[in-house]
């Protein structure tokens, strides 16, 4: 080949590489760009603090419509902000003063204190009475200063590559999800909805220059175009916040999406670094997928192990165990005893059950353990981090039981049929040199983890597009709405991990300590694991799947129906109820919710009824060595 043909070659090969840096950085721009502009609005927002009268209504009234033009910037640069830096953006855009979390890849750590910040407090503030222009201040230069850290290398040099893009973008369905349409992080129910008409174009903007720049990773023609009729569909809802289509909003096209990035995710091999996709599964293509995410590790000690044969082997020795009252101290006491099966793994006859000694009552209801798996902090005041130390306390516990883990293993090795199993289970765990209490309860964990991995019609519609009946679409409707459900109560379990599924919430609701709504309930909840004024009488927020099912509620199983809980809620909790809760973070003001829209709401909390197939219990319990055990009952006798 000639000279000149190999530099004509060499020449065309640098032209177009400066082309592509040169849309890379185009991409780069946009991000430094809107960051910027964001901080100037920001800057903008601290001069009109200090030139407004905020005696007055009139100066009030300008600085909030400051604290939404804010809003808006930050609404086009929220695509990358909350996946890159969530601890900075809480400075941005706190929904909370303070918050105290656990994260998943910290739950060897005791909850920290997290101060938010920014905008949503600044303008909550507004609406108290005696405020003052130095606490205003405080809460927009904690927001000026945080838009530094994402203005640092350390964020930048990311958008040097493909692979963050479509986390944010993963990251960012989720929260169109569960997070933006709900008024979670948005104090003025009037604005949900013109902030989101306001915020889909201009991601489509963020989508126009990474496909530019990153054009062989680029999002697919097939996603391009259902988002852009997404943005339709969105200015086709009338701004009324409570009359928003969640349903058809989700289902047909936030949820298609979703899939479409995942694909993506695996078509590029996206690598990821950062803890927001710690817990995320890029093989499940749905958002109701029961695979979406993982919470618990129901194998425990037999993590490795995975022929389909085996597994049968754990969960057969699992159930046997379950049922097995020889796991309490006086053999009279199984799981089964509170945590009934055939009543989806709770006890819906009690308010509480029995404490060990038979006669007096546990201070708390027995949570379903059907779905338990999807939360990261266990019991009802997150006192564990695992399945499995969750047992490990429900069976040492003097009260529930009382049975030590040395007296445990010498029963059960007792009984052949257990010893010959853990012998054969021993192989599968290297990392145990000999039979183990762990390999008991991790048996038992596997078995009733299964029992969570069942879809409800809800489901069907969103994952199969089967149909649903209209009350329970409307009930949805009023679920992520009017009735304010969605934002404790997150998509898609339901519970209290909102994405990206990396921590369990607790909220205080005010629970009474019965119906004539006297006092509120004594329990401390939370706060017996981590004392803080905001984690008094704070409690773990569960799934509503199965609901219909799994009374009575609430921590003291006070409600009986759920018509006894839409009340409570529908007051505005305890302190809708007249009772003096002074850290309430449930909304204290009446949701005024009518008849029929009660129905409406019944009738999707239905709809998330799963179909469960229940077994039937063990025909026997395996023989002992130890004659005095071999007169154990299935299931226990209380």
């Amino acid at each position: 080949m000639k000279k000149g043909v190999i530099l004509t070659i060499i020449i065309v090969i640098s032209v177009l590489c400066s082309f592509k840096i040169k849309d890379q950085k185009e991409y780069t721009f946009l991000y430094l760009s809107s960051v910027k502009d964001f901080k100037n609005s920001l800057g903008e927002l601290m001069h009109k603090i200090d030139v407004s009268d905020i005696s007055t209504k009139t100066g009030i009234d300008e600085l909030k419509k400051e604290i939404g033009l804010s809003r808006l910037k930050l609404k086009s640069i929220d695509f990358w902000l909350r996946y890159f830096e969530p601890v900075g953006y809480m400075k941005i855009n706190g929904p909370l003063p303070v918050e105290w979390e656990t994260e998943v890849f910290e739950k060897f750590e005791k909850p920290y204190r997290r101060e938010g910040a920014g905008l949503s407090l600044a303008e909550i503030y507004l609406n108290r009475d005696n405020i003052n222009k130095d606490s205003l201040h405080i809460l927009i230069q904690h927001a000026i200063d945080a838009v530094n850290i994402f203005q640092a290398d350390s964020i930048t040099d990311q958008l040097d590559t493909y692979h963050h893009f479509f986390l944010c973008n993963r990251l960012y369905l989720l929260n169109l999800s569960s997070i933006y349409t709900t008024g979670f992080e948005c104090p003025g129910n009037n604005n949900i909805v013109p902030e989101l008409k306001a915020m889909l174009p201009e991601v489509r903007k963020i989508y126009t220059a990474f496909n530019t720049g990153f054009s062989s990773t680029s999002l697919s023609k097939n996603y391009l175009d259902l988002y852009d009729k997404l943005i339709a569909f969105v200015n086709t809802q009338p701004d009324d916040f409570t009359a928003f289509d969640h349903f058809t909003f989700i289902k047909d096209y936030i949820n298609p999406l979703f899939s479409e990035n995942q694909r993506l995710i695996n078509q590029y091999a996206v690598v990821s670094k950062n803890f927001n996709d710690y817990t995320l599964n890029n093989d499940c293509y749905s958002i109701f997928g029961k695979s979406l995410y993982a919470a618990q590790n129901t194998k425990g000690v037999y993590s490795l192990v995975e022929d389909e044969n085996t597994l049968n082997e754990i969960k057969h020795i699992g159930k046997l165990l379950f049922y097995d009252p020889i796991l309490s101290g006086n053999n009279s006491r199984s799981c089964a005893s509170c945590h009934k099966p055939s009543q989806y793994f709770t006890d819906t006859t009690v308010q509480t059950s029995l404490q060990f000694n038979g006669q007096k009552r546990l201070p708390r209801n027995v949570p379903t353990l059907i779905n338990v798996i999807y939360n990261h902090l266990l019991m009802l005041d997150g006192k564990h981090t695992s399945l499995q130390d969750q047992a490990r306390g429900v069976i040492s516990n003097p009260k529930e039981m009382n049975c030590s883990e040395k007296e445990v293993l010498e029963k059960v090795l007792s009984c052949d049929e257990y010893k010959d199993a853990f012998k054969k289970f021993l192989k599968l765990t290297p990392e145990e040199k000999k039979i183990s209490f762990d390999h008991i309860i991790s048996a038992i964990t596997f078995y009733y983890g299964g029992f969570s991995d069942y879809y409800s019609p809800f489901d069907d519609a969103m994952n199969k597009n089967m149909p649903i009946n209209n009350d329970a679409k409307k009930g949805f409707n009023l679920f992520m709405g009017k009735a304010q459900c969605g934002t404790c109560h997150f998509v898609p379990h339901f519970n209290g991990v909102k994405p990206p599924f990396v921590n369990s919430e607790f909220e205080v609701l005010g629970v009474p300590e019965d119906l004539a709504y006297k006092n509120i309930s004594p329990d401390s909840g939370r706060f017996d694991i981590n004392p803080a004024k905001e984690t008094w009488h704070a409690f773990r927020t569960g799934s509503i799947r199965n609901a219909e099912f799994t009374k009575p509620y609430m921590h003291n199983g006070v409600f009986n129906t759920l018509d006894e809980v839409m009340d409570f809620y529908n007051a505005g909790g305890g302190v809708g109820k007249k009772l003096i809760v002074d850290n309430q973070t449930l909304s204290s003001d009446s949701l005024k919710l009518d008849k029929e829209e009660i129905r409406e709401l019944m009738a999707f909390i239905h709809s998330l009824n799963e179909k469960i197939i229940f077994e039937e219990p063990p025909a026997q319990l395996p023989l002992s060595h130890n004659d005095k055990l071999n007169h154990r009952k299935v299931g226990g006798t209380y």
